[in-house]
């Protein structure tokens, strides 16, 4: 019987992964796309304001206003994302030793599903960069050294300062006194283009839908009638303020964390107290890279192609001789892109 690395060799394991339909986000991946590159660094425009700049009369015969351009480059690198499941000696000796066909088959979709969940853990993680970026305006990436200490990688995207603003005091939505719709409207003032759609939680979009003024302006004051997120828009878009959309509203929204003392903590990728406002189309992409067991297998292995390697690798491999320990491993590198940056405001309506 062949052993576990001639089962699930790398090319096994690679054409498993292209025909597997991963776990997907939608909205983070239609404002981000997915795109594939084969470098780690990424250099883009930001902060380029569409607005035009008045161009000044001239006299006949006279030279032409030179006119400057306001976009700074904005270079990122791509974050190494990797997780690995360990395979047990007894799963081992078990696959190797089956006693039917079935055991055998059956066994061995416990080692695929190994593989499937670490590449949905490093998928995981991508949205969890997407959600930061659009929410903050940063990345905040506690790395996993080999030393043991966690260092802390920040990214910029160059949000401006006054397109974000935190509430307080009696401006705290759910208070009683806030002023929702003064809100918004201040906030879509504030931007250069025309905001047509905003992200929230599913909390902030209960708390709009109770709000009495709210109720009040969709159905007429003193109004029992429970307001509904469609109601809602269409009064917005009269208004000329943007579509609310809730990111709980769609599929795969809250991930787990594991914590120091091997608890987990479920969380939502898009914080539950944000409000973020923006304009048409896709804001940036999510800029995968090539990862190092990527580059080591293209130069190692002649019968694998690069049309094989999707934007998550995975394999298995073996390290140690007492005990002998076998991971299922999958390994990415990504970084979202935000050249839309500067056309978001990102708000914050209670602590």
């Amino acid at each position: 019987m062949p052993d576990i690395l001639e089962l699930f060799d790398q090319k096994t394991v690679l054409d498993y992964m292209k025909e597997r339909k991963y776990q997907t986000y939608g909205i983070g991946e239609a404002l981000f796309p997915e795109v594939k590159h084969d470098t780690l660094e990424f250099e883009y425009l930001v902060g380029a304001n569409e607005l035009p700049v008045i161009a000044k009369v001239h006299a006949f015969d006279t030279e032409a206003e030179i006119g400057s351009l306001d976009a700074a480059k904005q270079v990122l690198e791509a974050a190494y994302i990797k997780k690995k499941y360990q395979i047990t000696e007894k799963d081992l000796m078990a696959i190797q030793n089956p006693r039917t066909a079935q055991e055998q088959q059956y066994l061995m979709q416990r080692v695929f599903n190994l593989i499937d969940k670490a590449a949905n853990d490093v998928r995981a993680r991508v949205e969890l960069m997407r959600m930061q970026a659009l929410a903050t305006g940063e990345l905040k990436l506690a790395l996993n050294s080999a030393n043991g200490t966690s260092p802390t990688i920040s990214v910029d995207y160059g949000v401006p300062t006054d397109h974000k603003e935190s509430l307080a005091g009696t401006d705290i939505w759910g208070t009683g006194t806030e002023d929702i719709l003064g809100d918004l409207e201040r906030w879509a003032d504030t931007l250069d283009i025309t905001p047509t759609r905003a992200l929230t939680s599913k909390k902030i979009a209960g708390l709009i839908l109770r709000n009495p003024k709210i109720i009040g302006y969709l159905y007429g004051a003193g109004s029992a009638r429970v307001a509904n997120l469609t109601d809602l828009n269409a009064f917005f878009t009269q208004q000329g303020l943007p579509s609310i959309a809730v990111y709980e509203s769609s599929a795969n929204t809250k991930y787990r964390e594991q914590n120091a003392n091997g608890t987990y903590t479920t969380k939502s990728y898009f914080p539950d107290n944000k409000f973020v406002m923006f304009g048409d189309g896709q804001l940036g992409e999510s800029l995968y890279g090539p990862t190092p067991e990527e580059s080591r297998l293209i130069r190692n292995s002649g019968d694998v192609e690069m049309t094989t390697i999707g934007k998550v690798i995975g394999m298995l491999y073996e390290e140690g001789k007492d005990p002998i320990t076998t991971w299922a491993k999958a390994a990415a590198t990504a970084i979202p892109s935000f050249p839309e940056a500067q056309n978001v405001f990102q708000a914050q309506p209670i602590a």
